[in-house]
């Protein structure tokens, strides 16, 4: 862990010290400005590209009213959106909603009914994705929770015509099923789903089960229009004061499903007063700040993120210290700080941010592929996916079940996600949190990343692999490559904190980790890729040692042929980090 000595010399020396700054900034934050753009969003669908293009007019006045410099990019978009849908069986025809991406199908298909017990069980957003024990080829598959993009997937390849997803509750939630991160590539169009599907609430989801189970037909019809539309997308530079070619990144999505209050709205407005109170003080920053406002999140799979990555690459790998997300922070009764989305090397950071902010404790929470998490693979620390959540008493005493945003308020993804989702405390409060978080970033003289954390966690999954391969996959060379850039890397950290070692050696170096371990952490692609919106486990290219009890043995030599290749991946990237530790030693 870094020691507070060395976490003293992460601190600005100019006469404002970095704990006066905070304090000086977080008095500045007034919610006028970002209420005022709730209210406005409140009344401003922002799902179709006409509507979302109008948002951003909105946000970039905002910008323009506080004298903020904006840059509206306009890129063109390759976005699925969902229409309407319908379940008819038996002469009765039940409400549903296509998620993003599905196949459309206006004049519908019909088939048997069939029940996939698999997807029971766990929460509405962690469903196992096996198939079903029947089969399901022709059938039109019945699941519980949500249409999450990895079990249609499953589904489909098993032969599947369509799937219907029963939701928790009474309420139906829009979504997307896509695998694919943000623009497909040509060999990326085969994986465009090909199937409908819709989206039932508990209520018919429960009558449609039954007539699965009792061997009866359905009809499902879905309308969507896919294709290619211009979205704008704000972006502001705040200059730092020294290192003015280095930013850190702040970004979130901005369209939504319908007026998206609080997903995401209120990240909007968070990422608006953090804009307007570092513009007036970027005489006080040292390195450049930028925030960008997605289009394409949803009804693109993270489309406006991918474009920026990819279009401004080569800026992002040289100059890009680290990147936070913003997405539904400022929710109603989401007080809770207690799992934030952080890289290991950001743990320690994100615990003070917290602390100091909220006086609550917090540990990390490995990020998920998903919530415009698209520097993966360009190598760029990050830390926050969202802030405040509902505590698990709260969501218990209103019987909500689990949802990926609006502070966990079920009225994420539905029409409820109105005005009534915001909280201005809550608002009040993410917004110093993040603020603290950028500004500390901004101003850090060594920056603020443990690699020793992250060493250990390579360490432990390293380990972990080795029990469950035993002898069938050899991982020591793994083992002994973590173990050396383990050694040096706390010689660095020890002559960082006795000095013999300044800034403009430590940080290069610093920031030179994460384009090595990031990628080998959290993506299975080369560089400058995308991988698909599917979850990574830790030190993907070797995860399968973990798994070898399932492998037939015919099976095996391939397997362990990838495993190889993985290997030679890890064992590279770690010679490659020790050798970088080194040269600065």
């Amino acid at each position: 862990m870094l020691s507070e000595k060395l976490f003293r010399c992460m601190k600005p020396e100019k006469d404002l010290t970095m704990d006066s700054l905070s304090v000086a900034l977080r008095k500045e934050i007034n919610l006028n400005a970002p209420w005022d753009l709730i209210e406005k969003f409140a009344h401003q669908h922002r799902e179709k590209p006409e509507d979302v293009n109008r948002g951003a007019e909105i946000i970039g006045n905002a910008l323009k009213a506080h004298d903020i410099p904006v840059t509206m990019h306009a890129p063109e978009l390759f976005l699925s959106l969902p229409g309407d849908a319908s379940i008819e069986a038996n002469g009765v025809r039940y409400a549903a909603k296509p998620p993003a991406f599905c196949a459309s199908m206006p004049e519908g298909i019909e088939a048997a009914l069939i029940y996939v017990a698999e997807a029971s069980g766990g929460t509405p957003l962690d469903r196992n994705p096996s198939t079903s024990n029947g089969n399901v080829t022709g059938k039109i598959a019945v699941i519980e929770g949500f249409a999450l993009p990895n079990f249609v997937a499953g589904l489909e390849s098993a032969g599947a015509s369509g799937v219907i997803a029963v939701n928790p509750g009474e309420m139906i939630h829009w979504g997307t099923v896509s695998t694919i991160w943000g623009t497909p590539e040509p060999a990326d169009l085969a994986h465009l789903p090909r199937i409908p599907s819709a989206a039932v609430n508990q209520e018919d989801g429960q009558k449609l089960i039954a007539l699965a189970k009792s061997g009866g037909r359905a009809c499902i019809r879905t309308n969507l229009e896919t294709g290619w539309f211009k979205q704008k997308m704000p972006v502001v530079e705040i200059p730092g004061s020294e290192t003015t070619q280095e930013f850190i990144l702040l970004h979130g999505h901005y369209d939504s499903w319908r007026e998206g209050v609080g997903d995401n709205g209120t990240g909007n407005a968070c990422m608006l007063e953090v804009a307007r109170v570092l513009w007036n003080n970027r005489d006080n920053l040292k390195r450049s700040v930028r925030l960008a406002w997605w289009a394409g999140h949803s009804t693109g799979r993270y489309g406006g993120s991918a474009w920026f990555a990819d279009t401004f690459a080569i800026d992002l790998d040289e100059n890009c210290v680290a990147h936070m997300n913003c997405d539904s922070p400022g929710c109603r009764w989401a007080t809770d700080y207690s799992n934030i989305s952080c890289m290991s090397e950001t743990e320690r950071f994100v615990q003070k941010v917290v602390t100091d902010v909220t006086g609550q404790q917090t540990k990390r929470k490995r990020p998920q592929r998903n919530s415009d998490y698209t520097f993966n693979n360009i190598g760029i620390s990050a830390c926050f996916m969202a802030s405040s959540m509902m505590t698990g008493e709260k969501r218990a005493e209103k019987g909500y079940y689990t949802v990926g945003g609006c502070g966990g308020n079920i009225a994420w993804h539905t029409e409820a996600d109105t005005i009534d989702i915001a909280d201005r405390d809550v608002l009040a409060k993410d917004i110093a949190l993040y603020l603290e978080a950028v500004t500390s970033l901004a101003n850090a003289e060594i920056l603020p990343f443990d690699w020793r954390a992250t060493a250990a966690e390579f360490s432990a999954t390293i380990a972990e692999y080795e029990k469950a391969a035993g002898d069938r996959f050899d991982l020591s060379a793994a083992a002994n490559a973590i173990k050396a850039l383990s050694f040096v890397l706390d010689n660095l950290y020890g002559a960082m904190e006795n000095g013999t070692i300044d800034k403009q050696t430590a940080n290069p170096v610093l920031k030179g980790l994460a384009r090595i371990m990031v990628p080998i952490n959290y993506t299975r692609c080369p560089r400058f890729t995308h991988d698909p919106a599917l979850n990574v486990p830790p030190l993907p290219a070797i995860a399968e040692a973990a798994s070898l009890d399932g492998v037939p043995p015919d099976q095996m030599g391939f397997v362990t042929t990838k495993l190889l290749r993985g290997r030679n991946r890890i064992v590279a990237a770690l010679r490659e980090a020790t050798r970088l530790v080194e040269s600065a030693l």
